[in-house]
């Protein structure tokens, strides 16, 4: 049997409490890394850690607080002593048309969505050089390579990771040093993010049109599919086999293609696409009828 390539490797993972963070952990664990794991979710961080068989080390940690994140790559060097790869995988879900957006809006995602991974990498990005056989790997999103009508703040924020992370690996090939540089692109895994929205906009006081609840339905049971761990088993294959890109599932892959073959005729697809899923009810012009407006969006 082929030794894994991350075996032995210290692994640092954000957004660890759900979704592919936590399936990236229990992955990373599986083939014999050591797993520093952190999310604002202290339940779901135990959760994750239950599930971990080899070495750990778990820290309540908010992404968007640099000094917070500066803390947790100190942290995780000493209770290791190296670091050798970084996952940046913690995002939020909460958009509005433009139209319809407050300052706040982006913000609050950008904060999370860009800062959180610009934060990562900032902070243990020494460690990787140190450690002599580093990796940063950064979770974009389909959304990252296409965007959607009322999703400009996480596509805003997703492809300010795929650039930041492409120019990063540009200059570790630049100045030689031994970190590789990986942007994944997930499509529709079966995460909660699409329901965290709603219960988001539910605590916030906004009050949900029946279209609004039956996309994050359309989203949950028709989009989101694939398992977290077959994400996790692809990205990490991804970053053994040192892709600068990692697009995982078919509908990534196709929507890639799409975007860079006919870049003008792909955006102008989203629009009809968006009437097809979700109707006319739930899409454009209910934004603009019906005022502010909470979206899912293609998960981290």
């Amino acid at each position: 049997m082929r030794r894994s390539k991350v075996s032995g490797k210290v692994a640092a993972i954000t957004g660890a409490g759900s979704g592919i963070g936590r399936a990236l952990a229990v992955e990373l664990a599986r083939r014999g890394a050591s797993v520093a794991i952190s999310d604002l979710d202290e339940t779901g961080l135990a959760e994750t850690a239950s599930l971990l068989d080899g070495p750990s080390h778990t820290s309540v940690v908010d992404v968007s607080a640099r000094d917070a994140v500066l803390s947790w790559a100190d942290e995780v060097k000493g209770r290791f002593g190296r670091v050798n790869q970084i996952y940046n995988n913690a995002g939020i879900a909460w958009n509005r048309h433009v139209l319809d957006s407050k300052w706040a809006d982006y913000e609050r995602v950008l904060a999370v969505n860009l800062n959180g991974v610009i934060h990562g990498t900032h902070a243990f990005l020494p460690h990787l050089v140190a450690s002599g056989d580093g990796a940063v790997v950064n979770v974009s999103s389909i959304n990252g390579v296409i965007s959607q009508p009322g999703l400009s703040q996480y596509c805003a924020a997703k492809f300010g990771v795929r650039g930041f992370t492409e120019a990063l690996r540009t200059e570790m090939i630049l100045t030689g040093q031994p970190v590789h540089v990986s942007v994944v692109h997930p499509g529709g895994v079966a995460t909660a993010i699409s329901s965290s929205a709603t219960r988001i906009a539910e605590e916030a006081g906004e009050e949900l049109t029946a279209g609004q609840r039956a996309r994050e339905r359309i989203y949950r049971e028709k989009l989101l599919r694939m398992p977290p761990s077959k994400a996790a088993r692809i990205i990490v294959d991804g970053v053994e086999r040192a892709k600068p890109r990692i697009r995982v599932g078919g509908d990534a892959v196709v929507l890639d293609l799409m975007t860079r073959l006919a870049p003008g005729f792909a955006t102008y697809l989203t629009v009809p696409l968006e009437r097809k899923l979700f109707g006319p009810a739930s899409g454009i012009e209910e934004a603009v009828a019906a005022g502010p407006s909470v979206n899912v969006s293609l998960p981290d």
